[in-house]
């Protein structure tokens, strides 16, 4: 598959998706302020539909994973939106080695690349 794109959409989104997944475990409910479109939604492991107000109250509790970390992460460019396909490896509180998989869709608006919507599995 040929990514469509520029090489400086694909830094950008390598760089945003991987501040995206440190905000995760950091719980880094300043950094999604700035990376959240207004319209975003997520679909949680557990099947519950949150938007962006509902992401950041759960971004804020404590984290309970660690060393969580992205991989086999693909980037596809449609114009001005991008869909991010990943892996993830993390530890639970336990010390217990989990795997899930998330997409995000990113869309540039007024020329800055926001996350609108997440789906993650475990």
């Amino acid at each position: 598959m040929t990514p469509e794109g520029s090489p400086a959409d694909h830094e950008a989104l390598q760089r945003l998706n991987h501040e995206y997944i440190a905000s995760v475990q950091r719980g880094d409910v300043k950094r999604f302020d700035e990376l959240l479109a207004e319209d975003f939604l997520c679909s949680n492991p557990d099947g519950t539909l949150v938007d962006r107000a509902q992401f950041l109250e759960q971004t804020a509790r404590p984290v309970v994973i660690n060393s969580l970390v992205a991989e086999d992460v693909q980037i596809r460019l449609f114009g001005d939106v991008a869909l991010i396909h990943a892996r993830t490896r993390y530890q639970t509180a336990s010390g217990d080695e989990r795997h899930g998989r998330y997409t995000d869709v990113w869309v540039r608006r007024d020329g800055r690349w926001l996350a609108v919507s997440a789906h993650v599995t475990r």
